[in-house]
């Protein structure tokens, strides 16, 4: 079996979805591309399914909150691994947070049931299709969405800070 190298990894990746991707680059050697979130479940399968690529791990899934992206606020990230050539490539898809709605994974990968009800958890970001999509770190009352950047990272009420030891 070849060696799958970062560039035969790209050559694939363009003649399989061509237009289907956008902004690919190597960031630290790691293959990242972005695509949609209408092409993301049929380039996961598309990428399990190869023979040769056999990308048939999910290692992380997460959200991203970019509140100054108008209309692309929100994302989610996919770290996928072929095992059998140790390489990984990373796929980001956008959207706007008034249609935080993307098609599960969980049907592809087990683990995508964690990692969705966790995004879904800290971002707001619904999965379609998922089998059990609940709160799973805070509690179910909980309204607002925790790793948004909707709050200041410092309680600037607080009295008790001396600026000092803090670089100010």
């Amino acid at each position: 079996m070849a060696e799958l190298t970062n560039e035969l990894l790209v050559q694939a990746l363009q003649e399989k979805f061509g237009d289907q991707l956008f902004d690919m680059h190597e960031p630290y050697g790691l293959v990242t591309v972005t695509t949609t979130r209408e092409n993301i479940i049929p380039m996961l399968q598309a990428l399990y399914d190869d023979a040769f690529l056999q990308f048939q791990f999910l290692t992380t899934l997460c959200g991203i909150h970019y509140p100054d992206n108008k209309g692309q606020e929100l994302g989610v990230i996919y770290h996928l691994h072929s095992l059998v050539h140790n390489v990984r490539l990373r796929i980001k898809i956008f959207f706007s947070e008034d249609d935080a709605v993307v098609p599960t994974a969980t049907n592809l990968y087990a683990t995508a049931n964690w990692m969705e009800r966790e995004t879904f958890d800290f971002y707001g970001i619904r999965f379609e299709g998922h089998p059990n999509l609940i709160r799973i770190l805070n509690v179910e009352e909980m309204e607002a969405f925790p790793m948004r950047k909707e709050f200041p990272l410092e309680d600037q009420t607080r009295e008790d800070k001396i600026n000092t030891f803090f670089g100010r």
